[in-house]
C-alpha cells in the first residue's frame, strides 16, 4: 500500500511516499481502507519535535531519538471497513466509519489501517463526507472537553480565543449548541466564517484587544495556548474560569466522539476545511500547516 512515511526528525521533505506492506486485521481488529485523514498540530510536533525544553526528553522516549519510532503519522481518519478480524461484533465489511487513532500508533497516512473493534472508531456521521468526517475525531472530542472542563452552561456569555482552528471552530459550534453566549476571537481574514459558526460577537484581534471594551465573561476558553494573561485577567468574572488547551488532558473517550457525532448528525456542528491536499502532496501540506495560520482543518484525500 502507499503511505506517507517519516524517515527522521525534521522539516515536511522528510516525508516521503512509499510502498509500504498492507497491515491484516487480527483478532478484535477491523481494517478500514482510508478515504481521508487530515494534518493536525500533533503530526506537526511528531514531525518536528518542536517540544518545549520540558517535554524533550518525555518526547524522544515517546517518539524515538535517531528517528521515529512510528514513521507512519496521521492522527485521525475516515474510510470503510475493508476486512475484519475473528471475533468482531461492531462493525461489518463496507461500514463507513471515522477514527482517532491516538490510542492507535498513529497511521492514518497510509492506504490502510488495522484498529481495535473497541477502539476510538464509530461510523461515521451519515451527512457528512468522508474529508469532512475526517476532520472530526482530534478537534471536536477536544472542544467538547475543554468546555466540559470549564462547566459550560446555558445562558453563560463565554469567549473563545482562537476561534477559527480546528478545535476554536467546533468550540464555537458546540458552544452555541449547549446554549452560551458565544463571542469569538480570530484575525481579521476569519471574522465572516466565525459569524457563520454562530458566534454571537466576534472580536479581530488585530484590530481591538478583547479586553478593552468592558465586557465581562463567565469563561474564556483558550484553544491555541496563547491568550494573553494581562487580557484575560480583565476580562473575566470575579467568578469566571479560565480554562486553556495547553493544561488540557489528552487522553480522549469513544463517549465523546458519540457525542460530537449526535451534534453533528442533528445539524449543530459542522467540519470547517480550509484546505485539502492528495496524499501525493502531503509535504506541501505541512508546509502550509508550519506556517501557523490555518482555517480549520486541513484535510489529506487518500484515496
Amino acid at each position: 500500500m502507499k503511505a506517507i512515511v517519516a524517515t527522521k526528525f525534521g522539516r515536511p521533505d522528510v516525508l516521503q511516499l512509499q510502498q509500504v506492506p498492507n497491515p491484516t486485521p487480527k483478532d478484535g481488529e477491523i481494517l478500514i481502507k482510508v478515504h481521508a485523514t487530515t494534518v493536525a498540530a500533533g503530526d506537526i510536533r511528531m514531525r518536528s519535535l518542536d517540544v518545549p525544553p520540558l517535554f524533550w526528553l518525555p518526547a524522544r522516549l515517546t517518539l524515538g531519538f535517531t528517528k521515529p519510532k512510528q514513521p507512519i503519522y496521521g492522527m485521525e481518519l475516515a474510510g470503510e471497513v475493508e476486512a475484519i478480524g475473528q471475533n468482531v461484533t461492531r462493525f461489518k465489511v463496507g461500514d463507513p466509519v471515522f477514527a482517532s487513532t491516538l490510542a492507535a500508533n498513529f497511521g492514518g497516512y497510509a492506504e490502510y489501517k488495522t484498529m481495535l473493534e473497541d477502539g476510538l472508531v464509530l461510523t461515521k456521521p451519515h451527512n457528512m463526507s468522508y474529508e469532512e468526517a475526517a476532520a472530526v475525531p482530534i478537534g471536536g472530542p477536544t472542544a467538547l472537553r475543554l468546555l466540559r472542563k470549564g462547566s459550560i452552561q446555558r445562558g453563560q456569555k463565554v469567549l473563545i480565543y482562537g476561534a477559527s482552528g480546528s478545535v476554536g471552530t467546533y468550540a464555537v459550534q458546540i458552544a452555541k449548541a449547549y446554549g452560551a453566549e458565544v463571542t469569538g476571537v480570530c484575525s481579521t481574514a476569519h471574522v465572516e466564517l466565525v459569524k457563520s459558526l454562530g458566534a454571537d460577537q466576534v472580536i479581530d484581534y488585530t484590530r481591538q484587544d478583547f479586553s478593552a471594551g468592558g465586557a465581562v465573561y463567565d469563561a474564556i476558553f483558550d484553544t491555541v495556548g496563547k491568550c494573553p494573561k494581562a487580557q484575560r485577567a480583565k476580562a473575566l468574572k470575579p467568578n469566571g474560569k479560565f480554562i486553556t488547551i495547553a493544561k488540557l488532558s489528552t487522553k480522549q473517550s469513544l463517549e465523546e466522539l458519540a457525542v460530537v457525532k449526535e451534534l453533528i448528525e442533528a445539524g449543530k456542528v459542522r467540519a470547517v476545511i480550509g484546505r485539502c491536499y492528495p496524499l501525493e502532496d502531503m509535504v506541501e501540506a505541512h508546509r502550509y500547516v508550519d506556517m501557523g495560520h490555518k482555517t480549520g482543518n486541513v484535510v489529506i484525500a487518500v484515496g
